[in-house]
């Protein structure tokens, strides 16, 4: 089995191992790009079934979980090691970026979501799983002792990354034709 096979499968499972592996391996930033690349594909996929299918909302998936990908890592090292590190935090963002993005293995199952009959509840399933990577994630990245800090981490960061969609959305409304 392949190291970014093995990754894919451990971070999905929510081993711990796999999620201290990629954040001291500085080598494995293009294989966590290609898990984000890849999670946004079926993304892609399995939103556009549910969403009319809409060309656009293929390319917005992806773009998106990029986008996400890279704010998200920022936003949870800013929260993370600035406002509510443990006296043994220590990390970097390139730690964030890759750990992050391992947690969106469980995201390949979002293709799923393109199944006529339960995809949508597939697609939610695997959405509730990327949740649970995150803070397995985060957890480790920022060397915590306890679960529960990990949590308000990810809700904080997750609170403000739909405020700022939701100014973004308000300042740059969609054009509709």
């Amino acid at each position: 089995m392949t190291s970014l096979a093995r990754r894919l499968i451990g971070a999905a499972l929510l081993d711990t191992k796999i999620y201290e592996e990629v954040e001291a391996d500085r080598r494995c930033n293009a294989q966590a790009f290609g898990v984000v690349l890849l999670a946004g594909v079926a993304d892609g996929i399995g939103f556009r079934s549910l969403t009319d299918h809409d060309p656009r909302a293929f390319a917005i998936a992806v773009v998106g979980a990029l986008l996400g990908w890279m704010a998200w890592a920022a936003l949870t090292y800013f929260i993370g090691t600035r406002l509510m590190p443990e006296p043994q935090t220590k990390a970097d963002l390139g730690e964030l970026l890759r750990t992050i993005a391992f947690a969106a293995s469980p995201g390949l199952f979002r293709a799923c979501g393109a199944i006529p009959v339960g995809g949508d509840i597939l697609y939610l399933v695997a959405s509730l799983w990327m949740l649970a990577a995150m803070v397995v994630a985060v957890r480790q990245a920022l060397d915590y002792t306890t679960t529960g800090r990990a949590v308000a981490v990810c809700v904080i960061g997750w609170a403000l990354s739909v405020a700022i969609a939701v100014t973004v959305g308000v300042l740059f409304p969609p054009t509709v034709q």
